[in-house]
C-alpha cells in the first residue's frame, strides 16, 4: 500500500526529526519544497529555468509552478510508494491540486499529521535553540547544562549589550540560526503558520484524515504516537 503523508506543525514541533524517522521506518522519501526549489537552481530543463527566472526576479513562486515542481518530484521512481510532504501544500488551491494529481495515480493523501504544540513552548524551542561548532544543539530554556551566559557590549554607540552563550570552559560562542536570532522574527513565523495553516487544517478535517499528535513529549514518545497512527491506517 502506498503512503502519502502531509506533515504539519508549528516551528519547534520537531517536524524535521520526525520526518526522518518516518522516512527510515516506512521507506518513503521526505519531500520538502525548500529542497525542491534549491534543486531547481542546478537543473537546466524548462521547468527549472522557469523557476530560476521567477526567483531571480524576486517574485514568489506561483501555485501552478509550485504544483508542477511537486508533480515532477512525485513522478520519480523513489516516490511511487508514497512520500512525506513538508511545506506543501500551503493553501487550499495547492491541496486540491495534490488530491487531484494523486487520484490520477490511483492514490490519495492517506494522512495529514499535525504535530500540536502550544505557542509559548514553540517560541521557547525556536528562540532558545543554539548550536556549537560541531552541530550539537542546546536550548536556553531546557537543556542549558554546561552553557554559560554573558553580556556582550558593542562598542558602537546606541547598541545595548546583548546576551550571548558559550560552552563552559570554552571561548567559542554558541550560535543561533539566523532566522531564530530575533524574537520578533520567531513570533512572525508563528503568526504566519497560524494564518496559512488553520484554513488548510479545516480543509483536510472535512476529509477526515487529520491525525493530531501531541508534540509536547519526548522525541521517542512523539515517534511512537506517529508510528502507531500511521500503522493503523
Amino acid at each position: 500500500m502506498s503512503l502519502y503523508v502531509i506533515l504539519m506543525g508549528v516551528q519547534g514541533a520537531g517536524k524535521g526529526l520526525q520526518a526522518k524517522l518516518i522516512e527510515e521506518h516506512f521507506r518513503i522519501p521526505q519531500v520538502s519544497t525548500g529542497d525542491l526549489f534549491r534543486a531547481m537552481q542546478t537543473r537546466t530543463d524548462d521547468l527549472a529555468r522557469k523557476v530560476q527566472d521567477i526567483m531571480t526576479s524576486g517574485k514568489l513562486v506561483d501555485d501552478d509552478t509550485t504544483n508542477a515542481i511537486v508533480a515532477d518530484r512525485l513522478a520519480q521512481p523513489d516516490a511511487q510508494n508514497g512520500v512525506i510532504l513538508d511545506g506543501y501544500p500551503r493553501n487550499q488551491a495547492q491541496a486540491a491540486f495534490l488530491e487531484s494529481h494523486l487520484a490520477e495515480k490511483g492514490a490519495r493523501v492517506n494522512a495529514v499529521l499535525l504535530l500540536e504544540l502550544d505557542l509559548y513552548t514553540a517560541f521557547k524551542r525556536a528562540f532558545g535553540r543554539v548550536t556549537d561548532a560541531d552541530g550539537s544543539s542546546y536550548n536556553y530554556y531546557y537543556n542549558a547544562d554546561g552553557v554559560e551566559f554573558s553580556w556582550r557590549h558593542d562598542e558602537s554607540a546606541g547598541f545595548p549589550p546583548r546576551l550571548e552563550a558559550s560552552l563552559r570552559g570554552s571561548d567559542a560562542r554558541l550560535k543561533r540560526r539566523p532566522d531564530d536570532a530575533s524574537a520578533d522574527a520567531v513570533i512572525q513565523r508563528i503568526d504566519t503558520f497560524l494564518e496559512t495553516t488553520q484554513p488548510l487544517i479545516r480543509y483536510f478535517e472535512a476529509g477526515g484524515n487529520v491525525l493530531k499528535i501531541n508534540a509536547d513529549q519526548s522525541i521517542d514518545a512523539v515517534w511512537m504516537d506517529i508510528r502507531q497512527a500511521l500503522e493503523s491506517l
